[in-house]
C-alpha cells in the first residue's frame, strides 16, 4: 500500500481523535457541573449534556451540504476550527447556557466529522484496504475516548476547577489536527463530480503514481453516466442503500452505547462501586474499547464487515443481558465492569468498526455525502434522544429495564445482519455502486 495514502488517512482520520475525546470528556466534568449549578436531572440530560448532542445532530444533518460543495478537504478544516472554538469556549463558561452553546459548537464538528472523514478516505483507499483505512477513523475515536477518561482520571482531583481543565486541553490537539490537515490532497471522485478532469487526474498522480488513472477516471465517469442532474438519495432508485444506513445507524444506538460512554462512571458507581474505582474503571473501557477496535480494523478486509456484525450482534446479546441482570439482581462490585467490558469488546469489533466504513461504501461518489449525511443523522439524533433520557429513565424505570431494552434491539439487529446486509468487502466503490441500485429503478 502506498505509505502516502496511509499517512493521508491517518491525518484524516484524526478527526475521529477529536470526536472521541469531545463526546466523552464531558462524563468527568457531567456531575460536577451538576452541582455547581444545581440544576435538575431533565435540564441536566437535555441541555447540559444534550446540546452537544444536538449540535451533532445539525452538523450530520447539514454536514452532507459543504463536504459536496465545498469538497472533504476544506470542510475537515472547517471541522478542526469548530473543535477549537468550542474547547476554549466551555473551559472557560460561567453558566450553563454559554457553556452549553460552546458544547454545541463542538457538536457540529462531530457530526460533520462522521460524513466528511470516512467520505474522503473511503475515495482515496484501494478496494482491498478500504475497510482498515476508513477503520482508522473509529480507531481515532476510541482512542480519543480512552485518552479523554485517562485525562480526566488525571486531573479529576487537582481543584474545583479540574472541570475547565478537562474540557480546555481539547484545543491543543484540535489546532495540531487542523494544521496537519491542510497537508492532504483533494478527493480526485470528488473532484471528478464537479467536472474538474485535469485537477482529479493530478490528485491521482499525487495519490497513487503506479496507478492507471485513464481506467479509474473512465470507470467513475460511466458510474456518473445514469444519474440525472440535482438528482438526491431518496429516489426509488437509490432506496436499498438508504434502508441499509438508516438500519446500521438505528441499530448501532440501540444498543445503548453512548449511554454508557457518557455516563460510564455513574452507572459504575450505581453498580456500586467507589467514585474513583468507578472512574478509573471507566480508563478499562476505553482500553478494551481500542483494543477489540485495532482487532476489527485487522479483520475488517479478511472476515469481511457482515462477520463482523455477526460476532458483535452475538457479543451485545449476552453482554447487555448480563448487565440487566446485574442491575435486577444486585451483581454489585466486581461483575459490573466485567460485564461492561464484554459489551464494549462486542460493540468495538462489531459496530463500532463497521458502521463508518459500511455507509461510506454504499452510496455512489455524486452523492456519497448525502448517504454519509442520512446515516450519520440518524445515528446522531438516536445518540442525541437516548443519552439525555438516561438520568431520567434510571431514576424512573431503572437501569435493569433500559439495559434489557437494549439485548432486545440487538437481537433484531442479528436478524437484519443474517437476511438484508450485504457484504462490501473488497469490492470498488463503482462495483458497489452498480451492485447496491441495480434492478431498483
Amino acid at each position: 500500500m502506498n505509505k502516502k495514502i496511509i499517512i493521508w488517512s491517518l491525518t484524516t482520520a484524526l478527526a475521529g481523535f477529536l470526536f472521541g475525546f469531545d463526546t466523552v470528556v464531558i462524563s468527568g466534568a457531567e456531575k460536577k457541573l451538576q452541582l455547581i449549578w444545581e440544576s435538575t436531572d431533565m435540564f441536566h440530560g437535555l441541555v447540559i449534556i444534550g446540546m452537544a448532542l444536538w449540535g451533532t445532530v445539525i452538523g450530520a444533518i447539514f454536514g452532507g451540504i459543504p463536504t459536496n460543495k465545498i469538497g472533504r478537504k476544506n470542510t475537515l478544516i472547517w471541522i478542526g476550527i469548530l473543535y477549537t472554538i468550542s474547547a476554549i469556549g466551555s473551559s472557560l463558561a460561567n453558566d450553563p447556557w454559554t457553556f452549553a452553546l460552546f458544547r454545541f459548537i463542538g457538536g457540529l464538528g462531530v457530526g460533520a466529522s462522521t460524513i466528511a472523514a470516512p467520505a474522503y478516505i473511503s475515495e482515496i483507499a484501494p478496494a482491498k484496504d478500504r475497510g482498515k483505512l476508513v477503520g482508522l477513523y473509529q480507531f481515532n475515536i476510541v482512542f480519543g475516548i480512552l485518552i479523554a477518561f485517562f485525562s480526566n482520571y488525571l486531573l479529576n482531583n487537582i481543584g474545583e476547577n479540574a472541570w475547565r481543565w478537562m474540557l480546555g486541553i481539547e484545543a491543543i490537539p484540535a489546532i495540531i489536527y487542523t494544521l496537519m490537515i491542510l497537508s492532504v490532497p483533494k478527493s480526485p471522485r470528488w473532484l471528478l463530480t464537479k467536472s474538474k478532469e485535469d485537477e482529479a487526474r493530478k490528485a491521482l498522480k499525487i495519490i497513487n503514481p503506479k496507478l492507471n488513472s485513464n481506467a479509474l477516471v473512465e470507470e467513475i465517469k460511466q458510474e456518473m453516466k445514469d444519474t440525472i442532474p440535482n438528482e438526491n438519495i431518496f429516489l426509488k432508485k437509490y432506496r436499498f442503500p438508504l434502508i441499509l444506513a438508516l438500519l446500521i445507524a438505528f441499530f448501532n444506538q440501540l444498543s445503548g452505547i453512548n449511554a454508557l460512554l457518557y455516563y460510564a462512571p455513574r452507572i459504575l458507581e450505581e453498580a456500586g462501586l467507589g467514585e474513583s474505582t468507578a472512574m478509573l474503571s471507566s480508563i478499562g473501557v476505553g482500553v478494551t474499547n481500542m483494543i477489540f477496535t485495532l482487532l476489527g480494523i485487522f479483520l475488517i478486509d479478511k472476515l469481511g464487515r457482515k462477520q463482523l456484525m455477526y460476532i458483535g450482534s452475538f457479543g451485545y446479546i449476552i453482554s447487555l443481558s448480563l448487565v440487566s441482570a446485574a442491575f435486577f439482581f444486585n451483581w454489585q462490585g466486581t461483575y459490573m465492569p466485567i460485564f461492561l467490558f464484554i459489551f464494549i469488546a462486542a460493540h468495538a469489533i462489531g459496530q463500532g468498526t463497521v458502521i463508518w466504513v459500511f455507509i461510506s461504501e454504499i452510496f455512489p461518489n455524486h452523492l456519497r455525502g448525502s448517504g454519509q449525511a442520512f446515516g450519520s443523522s440518524v445515528h446522531w439524533v438516536l445518540a442525541a434522544v437516548i443519552p439525555s433520557l438516561v438520568p431520567v429513565l434510571f431514576s424512573t424505570i431503572g437501569a435493569s429495564v433500559v439495559f434489557l431494552f437494549f439485548a432486545v434491539m440487538m437481537a433484531i439487529q442479528l436478524i437484519f445482519v443474517i437476511f438484508m446486509m450485504p457484504e462490501t468487502k473488497g469490492v470498488t466503490l463503482e462495483e458497489l455502486s452498480k451492485k447496491l441500485i441495480k434492478n431498483k429503478n
